[in-house]
C-alpha cells in the first residue's frame, strides 16, 4: 500500500466488508486478460461465501485460476470546501474453491441471504429446494486483506494512521 498513512487494520478492514452489499471480484482467464464483475457477498472468518451460475466467464476463470481479488467501498464524502474524496475500502486476496456438497452450499446460501434478505427467510427452504442443483456456491479463503480510509473529524483535520473519531 502506497499510502501507508491511510491504511487501517484488519478488523476495520471486515468492518467494510461485512457492511457493503456486494464487492467487484478479480479474476485472470487464461490469456491473463483480467476481468472484474460486481458479486453479493458473505464473510464468515477469514472466508467470503458468494454463489452465481454454474457456467460463465467468472467461473471458467477461477476453475483455471483460483487466485483472486475482491475490493469494496464503504461510506464515501466529497467535503464542498476540498478538492477531495473522503473514503474507506477494503480489498483482499484469496483463493476460490467451489463448494459441491449440497449441505455446504445450503450453508453458505443460508448465511448470504440472512445478510441480503433476512426478512425473507421463511422462505428459504422452498427457495432452495427449487435451485440448489442449479446454482453454483464458491469460498473464497482470505490471503491477504487490507483497508483503507481517508476521512477529516470535526476541525478538518485528517484522521492518519488509523485514528478513529
Amino acid at each position: 500500500m502506497r499510502r501507508k498513512d491511510r491504511e487501517m487494520d484488519k478488523n476495520f478492514a471486515f468492518t467494510i466488508i461485512d457492511k457493503c452489499e456486494y464487492g467487484f471480484l478479480s479474476s485472470i482467464n487464461s490469456d491473463s486478460t483480467p476481468y472484474c464483475v460486481p458479486i453479493s457477498i458473505v464473510r464468515e472468518e477469514n472466508t467470503i461465501y458468494f454463489h452465481c451460475a454454474h457456467d460463465g466467464k467468472k467461473t471458467d476463470n477461477m476453475r483455471q485460476n483460483p487466485k483472486v481479488c475482491l475490493s469494496f467501498v464503504g461510506d464515501t464524502n466529497i467535503p464542498p470546501e476540498k478538492f477531495t474524496t473522503e473514503y474507506e475500502s477494503a480489498v483482499i486476496s484469496g483463493i476460490a474453491t467451489e463448494i459441491l456438497e449440497d449441505s455446504e452450499k445450503t450453508r453458505a446460501l443460508k448465511l448470504l441471504c440472512l445478510k441480503q434478505t433476512p426478512s425473507n427467510m421463511h422462505n428459504f427452504t422452498q427457495a432452495i429446494e427449487q435451485s440448489l442443483k442449479r446454482t453454483a456456491v464458491w469460498i473464497i479463503e482470505i490471503t491477504e486483506v487490507t483497508g483503507k480510509r481517508k476521512k477529516y473529524d470535526q476541525n478538518g483535520k485528517e484522521m492518519k494512521f488509523g485514528r478513529m473519531e
